[in-house]
């Protein structure tokens, strides 16, 4: 069981998050020539993808110089399999590619960066603090319309999406090997991925060098291992038997009978 006070420090990074990327977005002081593309590949139930969303990747949302030159991409596809055209397994079961799809519907129908991570952030919180299956409560906590994702995942909109990224993931080269699989400029950190900004840092050329970028090491090192030595889910390992939580099972109905009606 989460606590409150982790409840509510992340209640305090969605109001942050909102304020911090409206500031950047009016500066426009990078053009985006000159930024660094990150790009995150990953799954909704992998608890790692979860801690690096949360405890890590966040960090880039408290300074809004090193903000300023990123382009972040999500990609929520993770070690997911295709069976067939248009239907796929997912690692951690059905209920991972209900997420896996509402996230892409979410990041297709907020466009907006603050938009579419204070989401993200909001169902990858409560996978790292096992209570995923309150994920509508997002649409409250952050005043959004949950209308948009339920028309985007009952019409199939959402599986075009997640074919998408299926797509993209599988052409990667190198190929992913676990998630989360984390991508500088190109260049997959493979374990280092944690130390993400170092790499940021160091591929940005521009002339307007953020603050954070001299207050940390440049020192990376993403060699290739046989065995990680950080927590990931490997992409090699067999899906899990997980068991569909009553709540994601009912909303999954209820939109297969908006599907039914449309």
């Amino acid at each position: 069981m989460a606590s409150r006070s982790t409840k509510a420090l992340s209640l305090v990074f969605y109001i942050f998050l909102s304020c911090s990327i409206s500031a950047s977005g009016t500066s426009n002081s990078v053009s985006d020539a000159k930024k660094v593309e990150l790009s995150l590949y990953y799954e909704s139930l992998c608890p790692y993808s979860a801690n690096f969303i949360i405890n890590y990747l966040a960090k880039i949302f408290e300074d809004e110089e090193l903000l300023s030159i990123v382009d972040l991409h999500l990609s929520p596809w993770g070690n997911a399999k295709l069976r067939g055209n248009t239907t796929f397994d997912c690692q951690h079961g059905p209920s991972e590619c209900l997420l896996n799809t509402v996230e892409a519907c979410a990041i297709d129908v907020w466009p907006e960066l603050n938009e579419h991570f204070q989401f993200i952030y909001c169902v990858e919180t409560l996978v790292y603090e096992h209570e995923y299956p309150q994920w509508e409560t997002c649409f409250e906590k952050l005043g959004l319309d949950p209308k948009l994702i339920s028309d985007c995942y009952a019409s199939g909109y959402g599986t075009k999406l997640e074919l998408k990224y299926a797509a993209e993931t599988n052409s990667l080269v190198p190929p992913h090997q676990y998630v989360p699989w984390v991508v500088v400029d190109g260049q997959p950190l493979y374990e280092d991925y944690e130390n993400f900004i170092s790499y940021i840092c160091k591929a940005y050329k521009g002339t307007a060098v953020p603050e954070a970028c001299s207050n940390i090491s440049l020192i990376t090192n993403h060699r290739v291992k046989s065995e990680p030595t950080v927590p990931v889910c490997d992409k090699e390992t067999a899906s899990l038997p997980t068991r569909t939580k009553p709540t994601i099972l009912s909303w999954a109905r209820k939109m297969s009978r908006v599907a039914a009606s449309m």
